[in-house]
């Protein structure tokens, strides 16, 4: 390996495909134990490297030079092989500190809650500070001598204008998991959250409902590799690359989720837009029937109905955790906060508004299998897939002309 990332797991990375963007070299993701760090760097086989979670630390006694700003930090994420001798940096405090930035958020006389104690918690403190932040606090699971239990900063700090989350809590694939909740903190302004897949954590997704501005980690993973190949390549890159190979990732990793009533064409367009876009096609409904092996009408003749939505569910929670896919959801399944979360994690959803004379009854979705049962469902869902949505497309058109509106709209949001 020449070029790469090591850490002990690396199936969330994008750092791969940013490099590869960034640079002309091939970036190799590898997967280290505690084990293995020693012989790799007795090796010293590589030109330079990144480092990831649990290891920023744990590779300093192999270094002959670090920065000023990595060992401030306790923490190195570049490590640039000249000659034999392994000169470690840090870029992450460049790449956090140009993410909140990139927020257009304010941190001056702010009080700041920096969850966890490892690199990317004191690389957070220290980007707090000399952004002005008024007081920083480390928050910890285990009570030390420099830090806040989570018990004490819920209790003594809730008036805290912003959380910072510098743990990997939250991270793919457990992306359902979040470090604290935000309901104990009545004075939030800002929510940034290092974890950059999913797109959403749940802890920045829980601030985005109370208005609280939030961003994940994605932009400063970007911002961070861009200083790291200059460390890299010893070139200069143009400053707009970061906002450019940024607005690319998030594209291509975000999902397009088709919502809507039973037969509004949701699966119709889902399968143009995966053509038109080259990515795979998901249908929930489809991947609940292989689940229960037997169709969802049969299904019901003998299973209450929330049965049937616990597997729902299931599925929605685990196909929402992939990213770059089309996601046809079945008619009901906003109907539960949970799916609606899932969903939001890594995708942005897409509502076919067809009118209620265009539906037509199939025997296929037992709720929806007659004309009194499609006027019912429509009163009762239609306010709840408008105010679930992030798009709303009109249903009345051709399923090409709804999948064009759609591909246009999804490359404007972010």
């Amino acid at each position: 390996m020449k070029y790469g990332l090591i850490g002990e797991k690396l199936s969330h990375s994008f750092s791969k495909e940013i490099h590869e963007m960034l640079a002309d070299y091939t970036y190799e993701l590898c997967e280290l134990t505690r084990e293995e760090l020693y012989p790799f760097f007795t090796k010293r086989d590589f030109c330079a490297i990144n480092v990831t979670i649990p290891y920023k630390k744990e590779v300093i006694p192999f270094l002959d030079e670090i920065s000023e700003e990595a060992m401030a930090l306790e923490a190195v994420n570049v490590i640039i092989n000249k000659n034999g001798r392994l000169c470690g940096y840090n870029t992450d405090y460049l790449g956090l500190k140009e993410q909140i930035l990139h927020a257009s958020y304010d941190m001056r006389g702010k009080k700041v809650l920096v969850l966890g104690t490892g690199g990317a918690s004191r690389t957070a403190a220290l980007v707090a500070r000399d952004l002005g932040a008024k007081a920083v606090l480390l928050v910890s699971r285990e009570k030390k001598s420099n830090t806040l239990t989570y018990r004490e900063a819920r209790q003594y700090h809730s008036d805290a204008d912003v959380i910072i989350n510098g743990t990997p809590v939250g991270m793919y694939p457990d992306i359902y998991s979040s470090p604290i909740d935000i309901d104990d903190f009545s004075n939030l302004s800002a929510v940034f959250d290092v974890v950059y897949n999913p797109l959403r954590t749940t802890l920045t997704l829980e601030a985005q409902k109370r208005g609280v501005l939030s961003e994940c980690g994605l932009y400063m993973l970007v911002s961070q590799a861009v200083h790291a190949v200059e460390l890299f390549t010893g070139s200069k890159l143009d400053t707009k690359k970061a906002e450019e190979i940024y607005d690319h990732v998030y594209n291509s990793k975000q999902n397009v989720v088709l919502i809507g009533m039973p037969s509004c064409g949701k699966t119709t367009v889902g399968s143009i837009l995966a053509q038109e876009l080259k990515r795979e096609m998901v249908d929930i409904d489809d991947e609940i029937v292989k689940e229960l092996d037997c169709s969802i009408a049969d299904y019901f003749r003998d299973h209450p109905e929330k049965e049937f939505r616990d597997v729902e569910t299931k599925i929605t929670k685990e196909i929402s955790k992939r990213n770059g896919i089309i996601i046809s959801t079945g008619g009901g399944c906003i109907l539960r906060q949970e799916n609606v979360d899932a969903l939001r994690a890594n995708g942005r959803l897409y509502f076919i508004d067809r009118s209620l004379k265009n539906l037509v009854p199939t025997d296929s979705r037992p709720l929806a299998s007659s004309r009194s049962n499609i006027e019912a469902l429509y009163q009762a869902r239609y306010e709840v897939y408008k105010k679930t949505s992030d798009i709303r497309v009109d249903g009345d058109l051709s399923p090409k002309e709804e999948a064009n509106l759609i591909i246009e709209e999804f490359y404007k949001l972010k």
